[in-house]
């Protein structure tokens, strides 16, 4: 996945990761949950001149505390009960290249001290050994965390704080930069239309107007998992939504029917269609259906060619 859309924000975290390929500087990932900041990480590696080598992605809030240092640093054979053989750490896995600590925050105090030491030293001690192995790894590390409350709190070392924040890119959050929307929404669409055979390719404008009164919690993450859901339901050519999965949207939207939803979705493909049936770009092909069950169904909800276009009066 790219860095899609072209609002302010977006353009000075592309801006920022354009200043930082070129050196080898440890950068801080600022944001909330789903706004891609594993992505961001990437595009950083992928641009700098450590790109033909490892990149290594850790989630820190998923390692376990007593296994965090063997995660990190690997371990000898017997160095404890189940070390049956020799293992390498994330680090010497990332040699030469980008080492990702996601989720940076979430590691133990006592963990914190020998991170900052091979952040200090460039090198690593498996756990059971005791000779240091150097490692060149540039860091990127993100957190969606508030590290200034958690250094007031004592539960994140300052001192480490300040290694890892060399340069610190700010994610701004998806509600902030609501220009985007379409544009994610309309790059999603296409994604997974390739990725699950479907042929959707339009978005209504209710829909589009739905999404942007959303105030998406989970930010691009939700986005993209809700438009995975909507392409799989998606017969035709347009994209199949409902209004209630988005809590941004109107009480009156929320509480419409399948059937009023389904009126409103033929409704739109006849005008799209400029009241064409069949054929290709026909109302029936946008909505994935033969034209005799599109006809019937039309009956069904009383849809009517009148003089301005299409209506259920």
């Amino acid at each position: 996945m790219e860095l899609v859309g072209t609002s302010a924000g977006l353009e000075a975290v592309r801006r920022a990761v354009g200043r930082v390929t070129a050196t080898d500087a440890t950068v801080l990932i600022l944001g909330e949950t789903g706004t891609g900041k594993e992505l961001i990480a990437r595009s950083i590696h992928e641009q700098s001149d450590r790109r033909e080598r490892a990149f290594v992605a850790v989630n820190c809030a998923a390692l376990a505390p007593g296994l965090i240092a063997s995660e990190l640093f690997g371990h000898e054979a017997g160095a404890f009960t189940g070390a049956v053989k020799q293992r390498l750490g994330r680090f010497e896995l990332a040699d030469g290249g980008t080492l990702f600590l996601d989720e940076v925050g979430e590691i133990p105090t006592e963990a914190q001290v020998s991170l900052l030491r091979v952040l200090q030293e460039r090198s690593i001690e498996r756990v059971g050994g005791g000779a240091p192995i150097p490692v060149d790894v540039r860091i990127v590390a993100a957190t969606n965390r508030n590290l200034a409350t958690a250094l007031t709190d004592g539960r994140f070392r300052e001192d480490l704080y300040y290694r890892l924040s060399v340069f610190p890119i700010t994610v701004p959050p998806l509600r902030e930069r609501p220009g985007d929307i379409a544009t994610l929404a309309d790059y999603f669409v296409r994604q997974f239309a390739a990725r699950h055979g479907r042929v959707v390719r339009h978005i209504a404008p209710r829909t589009l107007k739905a999404l942007a009164s959303h105030p998406w919690p989970g930010n691009v993450r939700e986005l993209q998992n809700l438009i995975e859901r909507a392409v799989i339901l998606s017969d035709g050519e347009d994209l199949a939504f409902d209004p209630g999965w988005v809590v941004g949207a109107s009480a009156t939207e929320t509480a419409k029917t399948w059937a009023a939803q389904e009126r409103e979705r033929i409704l739109d493909a006849l005008q799209a269609a400029a009241g064409r049936i069949y054929g290709p770009g026909g109302a029936a092909h946008r909505l994935g259906l033969n034209p005799t069950t599109l006809y019937g169904k039309m009956r069904k909800h009383a849809i009517r060619r009148v003089e301005s276009g299409w209506s259920t009066s």
